[in-house]
């Protein structure tokens, strides 16, 4: 007999993988990809989770402080970030410049195409999770603090993450 709680974490791993799959296939602007995805498991996760507490004291932020916490909660989460990289369009403009060439004197504005990119993504993502009756939340705290971490490469300058969980109780709702 296998009871559920021993596989409970294989299980969500296995979800998590077919998650990153569903971003990376995710329609992108122009076919181009750049996007930046990846899976943690226990030992990252604890480190988010101190490096949130840190960022909840030092802005007095509580949502950082909670989600630290509610992370904790999380056997496996996934990280989902895009680099900001114009698609080098002449006429487009979305991004407040009159095209990518004025946009990319701009290095730290995100081109809109990115960001977009970057929701279709976790979109089809938390799907997969919907499909698979795991829960989910979309959490850009834990993205601020990937970056802050310096997990990602320089260049990838919006993250979000999205930590899973099979239990009785949805932890990442009616929280404090």
């Amino acid at each position: 007999m296998i009871k559920e709680e021993n596989i409970r974490t294989d299980t969500l791993r296995a979800i998590a993988e077919k998650m990153l799959i569903a971003a990376q296939t995710a329609p992108k602007g122009r076919g181009e990809n750049n996007m930046v995805l990846a899976l943690v498991e226990e030992k990252e996760i604890k480190q988010i989770s101190e490096k949130l507490k840190k960022m909840g004291e030092k802005y007095g932020v509580t949502a950082f402080s909670r989600d630290a916490e509610n992370i904790l909660n999380s056997p496996i989460m996934i990280l989902l970030g895009t680099r900001i990289k114009s698609l080098g369009l002449k006429k487009c403009g979305m991004c407040g410049f009159n095209n990518c060439e004025e946009k990319n004197k701009h290095p730290e504005i995100p081109c809109v195409f990115n960001t977009g990119d970057l929701g279709i993504a976790i979109g089809s993502a938390v799907s997969v999770a919907m499909d698979n009756r795991v829960d989910n939340r979309i959490m850009y705290t834990v993205g601020q603090a990937v970056l802050e971490l310096g997990l990602f490469d320089e260049d990838v300058k919006v993250v979000y993450a999205i930590p899973l969980s099979a239990t009785a109780k949805n932890p990442f709702f009616d929280r404090k």
